[in-house]
């Protein structure tokens, strides 16, 4: 039986990964500041993206996602493994986008993935401390310049 640490452990950072796709879908970057801890690694590298320090990545997501005028991240069913103050985590992730080539035409396309997180127990609640963008499938993913460099 889970005792009520864990319970509320569990809620918590199903409320940080919910967070997390808000602050995105909504290009809230400064959100991004309470659900990573300052030192964060992140790398999306698997997936197309990059890799890099949470604030390399936070200064990265605005120019990298700017030819993408919608997409909703959907997580759900976590693995979750809480040991005291840190847990790992892999979650699902469905990311259906709409990608806007030079010439203004729009392609919607889909992603599946897993998130491989590592999280630790701040004095502000559950932060992510290490991200890894695992790639699943895509699905009609449209031919795209190169992301642009981590600054």
């Amino acid at each position: 039986m889970l005792s009520l640490q864990e319970i509320s452990d569990r809620l918590e950072i199903q409320d940080l990964f919910a967070r997390y796709s808000f602050a995105i879908d909504e290009r809230d970057w400064d959100a991004l500041d309470r659900i990573f801890t300052p030192d964060a690694q992140i790398d999306y590298s698997e997936t197309g993206g990059a890799k890099g320090t949470f604030p390399q990545i936070k200064a990265w997501l605005p120019v990298a996602l700017e030819r993408f005028p919608t997409f909703q991240h959907m997580v759900a069913t976590t693995r979750l493994d809480i040991a005291g103050d840190e847990a790992r985590s892999r979650t699902i992730l469905f990311n259906p986008m709409t990608h806007r080539s030079a010439d203004g035409a729009d392609q919607v396309f889909f992603i599946g993935l897993w998130y491989r997180d590592r999280l630790v127990r701040t004095a502000e609640g559950w932060r992510i401390a290490e991200r890894y963008e695992e790639m699943g499938w895509t699905h009609n993913v449209p031919d795209m310049a190169p992301v642009p460099e981590v600054a």
